[in-house]
């Protein structure tokens, strides 16, 4: 029987940490936390808001279990994670065990290393209380914000909508951004290029590009300057060489994994932070939930060796890089592998991708800066006073770039820089081609994950371990959605000076395409306006960042955690009330105008399934007044935005295309979008190929063989045994449908997954059930 328990949070972690611990030790995990506050009743807040914590259902049989482990084993020690969830973690759990504080050890540990797993159990402490009660206070105030805004709104805007601090602040953040969007108004201009041609210094023919450096206004002037350019000369003015660098970035934090990740291999937040905990676990990387770029001195050695020998020593710059966000204290190392000369690991795919990100971003820290020439080649006119520029980079020595190059969220336009030719200042040039085309401003970018994260980050709001749920959460309630949006059709002018030939011409371009953006949703954008006009400081920046401080301040011991609570609940709670009792309900409604065929007015509104266009208006008190007539707005329509026309349109649908096989086929628009109904069989439009205006019956026809095609195919097996029970083909393969809840067939089961029997299957429910308990 082992002398010692370690616990920790899951299981993975605890498979690791057995490795390198004795027969003295058994590592067990608590799945997470144990307890949690009270659904009803949980935090008394006449009594200094304390918390009433339950042991739910679900963990009641863990903690059983740890009492069992507890009570034949003479020392515990909690190694739950290093920031204040993990200290929260093992608070809880030396108080529902009732462990014996004297005889409990507090280990931690950022990397699960056998080195890191020894150091920890020498050097033990006891639980930290201002970490655990600055946890507290972030669960009770979030709590608390929830509880009594979510009411509100179900009272004053639509039930079971919900509210929460830091995503309220997020959603606000990207309706902000939206209505910019809305606002902007496109401005054009005219960008000017030229190709010259000329001899270098070696009399060899050559040819490079330069782009004038004002961009013209109007048509009419760019016209008027490729006149000139017709009959002027073309003089070299000057050739500038200057000496730059470029310094490797940091490495990486949550918030900079997080962004690189989504940049570089297209991984929502809450995918990298599942793969990188399922890393961490393992003893692959350090602590995933950080804001420090501090690497250790092991890990600093052990990049110097790689980089010795991979690559040789004029690319090794020793270094550590210094953290600069405000209340940085999570774990204390930044993200990195744990072992820096394994370049590879063995995983699936994703693991794979992550971590050859994170190894590479850590040797790069680590490198020296590459040596850059950029030159520069200023053209000079005869007849005008406009200055054509050539610019080029040359990179001298790659240093880290031989490894990493970090990405951005810039939509920037086309890359210029080239190597430019060996020419002297006073040569004359001659152009071949000097194009002006017309170019538009562009609105601000919308948010992606990352740099949502990254705004978040920038305003102090939230903390490494709050992004990925918080950027979940707004999407997962319907008042975001994560989305790609097909460009439009733009024409633009094109003028080009050839042959000294002057030719006018119209192009065309998609414009305006975005891929995987954040879009707010109609009802999130009614519920923002809803917290902004009556929540003015919950929905503040400042006031949500200095939150954060405060939470900082009870971490460090500096502020009294009940106190913090008292004062923000002092101010919060009397706006909550005086809201319930004198504030209109909102609808988010609109009046568009009139319908010119009844005369009745047309609104846009909330409905309880999402956001309707209304003929009409209800008359209860009337039973014989003619019902309003109601649609659905399309995916994209927003209740700010559409016009009277467009909403109108909305009540051409359903329509009816014909018959087919002696059943009629409706095309309409219901709370998952457009789709074609025939014989009770429902088949969704193809996003960006098929508009329900526009349809024909051929083509609706050829929708719905598909779907029929796709039902049949569906089914893999039935049995008449039980009816409840199915073999699907899915996504991923045939799975077992059974009772409303899905079960994977294990792999070496997929081929054969038609000639499974009713036992194999009630086998393969039963063992994922037990596996899931």
């Amino acid at each position: 029987m082992a002398e010692n328990l370690v616990i920790v949070e899951s299981p993975a972690k605890a498979k690791t940490i057995e490795k390198f611990l004795g027969k003295d030790f058994l590592v067990v995990s608590s799945f997470g936390h144990i307890r949690d506050l009270a659904k009803k009743d949980g935090i008394d807040i006449e009594n200094k808001f304390a918390p009433q914590y339950i042991v739910p259902d679900d963990k009641k049989k863990v903690v059983s279990e740890l009492k069992k482990h507890v009570k034949s084993t003479k020392k515990v020690w909690l190694a739950s994670d290093e920031d204040r969830e993990g200290e929260a973690i093992a608070w809880h759990l030396l108080q529902v065990l009732k462990l014996d504080p004297e005889n409990t050890n507090r280990i931690v540990f950022h990397e699960i290393t056998k080195d890191a797993i020894l150091n920890a159990i020498k050097k033990p402490r006891k639980i930290d209380l201002n970490l655990v009660n600055a946890q507290q206070a972030r669960r009770i105030l979030d709590r608390i914000v929830g509880f009594e805004l979510s009411p509100v709104l179900w009272r004053k805007v639509r039930p079971s909508l919900s509210a929460g601090r830091v995503q309220s602040v997020a959603v606000r953040l990207l309706v902000e951004r939206e209505r910019e969007i809305l606002n902007f108004v496109a401005e054009s201009s005219y960008k000017v290029t030229a190709v010259f041609s000329g001899k270098d210094i070696n009399s060899k023919e050559i040819s490079f590009k330069a782009t004038l450096k004002n961009k013209i206004k109007t048509k009419q002037e760019a016209l008027e300057f490729l006149k000139k350019c017709q009959n002027a000369e073309f003089t070299i003015e000057g050739v500038t060489k200057k000496p730059s660098k470029k310094t490797p970035s940091a490495p990486f934090t949550t918030s900079t994994l997080q962004q690189e990740a989504s940049r570089k291999l297209g991984f929502s937040v809450s995918r990298t932070m599942t793969i990188a905990q399922k890393l961490y676990e393992a003893g692959i990387i350090t602590y995933m939930r950080t804001d420090s770029v501090n690497l250790s001195q092991t890990a600093i050695n052990g990049a110097k060796n790689v980089i010795l020998n991979e690559y040789g020593e004029k690319y090794l710059n020793s270094k550590n890089f210094t953290t600069k966000s405000k209340g940085a204290q999570e774990a204390h190392e930044a993200i990195r592998p744990t072992y820096l000369e394994n370049k590879d690991i063995s995983g699936n795919d994703t693991e794979k991708k992550l971590y050859d990100l994170i190894w590479k971003r850590t040797i790069a820290s680590q490198m020296s800066d590459a040596q850059l020439e950029k030159t520069s080649i200023n053209i000079k006119l005869s007849n005008t006073e406009e200055i054509f520029q050539a610019t080029g980079e040359v990179i001298k020595f790659d240093g880290f770039l031989k490894v990493y190059i970090e990405s951005t969220d810039d939509d920037q336009e086309e890359k210029t820089d080239e190597i430019l030719p060996a020419v002297k200042e006073g040569q004359l040039l001659k152009h071949k081609e000097i194009t002006a085309t017309q170019r538009f401003t562009h609105h601000p970018p919308r948010y992606t994950e990352a740099s949502l994260v990254k705004k978040l980050e920038e305003l102090g709001i939230g903390r490494p371990s709050t992004y990925a749920p918080t950027i979940s959460t707004i999407q997962n309630r319907g008042y975001v959605i994560k989305d790609n949006r097909e460009g439009v059709e733009r024409n633009f002018d094109f003028i080009s000076l050839k042959n000294e030939k002057i030719n006018e011409s119209i192009k065309t371009e998609i414009t305006g395409a975005e891929k995987s953006k954040l879009f707010p949703k109609n009802i999130g954008m009614v519920v923002n306006d809803f917290l902004t006009d009556n929540f003015t400081d919950i929905l503040d920046y400042n006031f949500t960042a200095s939150v954060e401080k405060e939470f900082d301040d009870i971490a460090e011991g500096k502020e009294e955690w009940t106190s913090m609570l008292d004062k923000f609940y002092k101010s919060f709670h009397p706006v909550v009330e005086e809201t319930i009792e004198k504030k209109e309900k909102t609808k988010g409604e609109r009046l568009l105008g009139t319908d010119p065929e009844t005369g009745k007015p047309v609104f846009v509104r909330l409905g309880k399934f999402g956001p309707i266009a209304q003929i009409g208006e209800a008359r209860p008190e009337d039973e014989n007044a003619e019902k309003p007539k109601f649609a659905s707005l399309l995916s994209g329509q927003l209740l700010e935005t559409i016009t009277l026309e467009e909403a109108l349109a909305l009540f051409a649908l359903p329509r009816n295309l014909g018959e087919y096989e002696g059943k009629d086929i409706t095309v309409s628009v219901g709370r998952f979008g457009p789709y074609v109904k025939h014989n009770n069989l429902f088949a969704s439009l193809k996003k960006g190929m098929d508009d329900p205006y526009t349809i024909n019956k051929e083509r609706a026809i050829e929708l719905i063989l598909e779907k029929i095609e796709k039902e049949k195919n569906r089914v893999v097996k039935t049995f008449k045994e039980n009816s409840d029970l199915q073999i699907l083909n899915g996504r991923w393969g045939p799975y077992i449908a059974y009772k409303k809840k899905n079960y994977p067939i294990p792999k070496k089961e997929k081929e054969r997954a038609k000639e499974l029997t009713l036992k194999e299957c009630m086998e393969i429910i039963n063992n994922k059930d037990k596996k899931t308990k």
